[in-house]
């Protein structure tokens, strides 16, 4: 497993894995918070647990335009969310994207200005640092202006049991759900031909770093060759997912 990654023993015992956590003395300074940053307001998360997380463009506009659109993204997701997140699965599409993710204790503290602590969370605040600074990417390049995000991205706890167990098949069905997205929407004629998801990784056919393809393993308790979409959870992937 890649250093830094986690494994289900550290899911299970508390993420002890050298993150120095925010002390009071030394809070995070931030001069500014952006208006388009406080719409993450509504995300809440909470560690060791399993989020699917999604938005889509504003009046459900694209927003990737071109292959380096979906690339940069990704790029930026790397770099900014890892240190606070795990990502098991994700999909891009033109017009939204999902992602499963499990956030880690240092992305679930609240940030703090001056004296006080807000109510906005770390890993919130740098998923609203991306969308904002991608907008700013993609309306340059569009020669457009305003959001191209709708305003509230939505993080749903998506955890069958409380805490999340193995031998739970769900996590599974749900990153096979958005793994079918492209197939659905008639861009691929099968799930793997998509190339801006996980579904080439966990199919092995690409050796993509940016999932923690161990985790979701271990925590649903399945297997690489167990990797098989079940139509007949679907319906109850479906409710549970949004």
């Amino acid at each position: 497993m890649d250093k830094g990654r986690r494994s289900f023993q550290d899911f299970s015992a508390g993420f002890d894995l050298g993150v120095r956590p925010l002390k009071a003395a030394r809070p995070l300074h931030v001069c500014r918070l952006a208006v388009s940053c406080l719409s993450f307001l509504t995300m809440h998360f909470e560690s060791n647990r399993v989020y699917h997380l999604y938005n889509r463009g504003n009046d459900k506009q694209k927003v990737f335009f071109n292959r380096e659109n979906y690339l940069y993204f990704l790029r930026k997701v790397r770099k900014e969310w890892l240190p606070y997140a795990d990502i098991l699965a994700y999909c891009l599409m033109p017009n939204h994207f999902h992602f499963i993710l499990v956030a880690n204790e240092a992305g679930c503290h609240y940030i703090v200005l001056g004296a006080k602590e807000t109510h906005l969370q770390i890993l919130s605040k740098v998923i609203g640092k991306t969308l904002s600074s991608y907008t700013q990417a993609i309306n340059k390049q569009q020669n457009h202006a305003g959001n191209l995000f709708q305003k509230k991205t939505k993080a749903k706890c998506i955890c069958k049991n409380d805490p999340v167990s193995v031998q739970d098949p769900y996590l599974l069905a749900c990153a096979h759900y958005i793994h079918l997205n492209p197939q659905a929407a008639n861009l691929a004629s099968i799930e793997t031909d998509w190339e801006f998801s996980s579904s080439k990784d966990y199919a092995g056919i690409r050796n993509g770093t940016l999932c923690n393809k161990e985790l979701l393993f271990e925590i649903s308790g399945m297997k690489k060759e167990d990797f098989v979409y079940d139509e007949a959870n679907e319906k109850e992937v479906t409710s549970r997912l949004f």
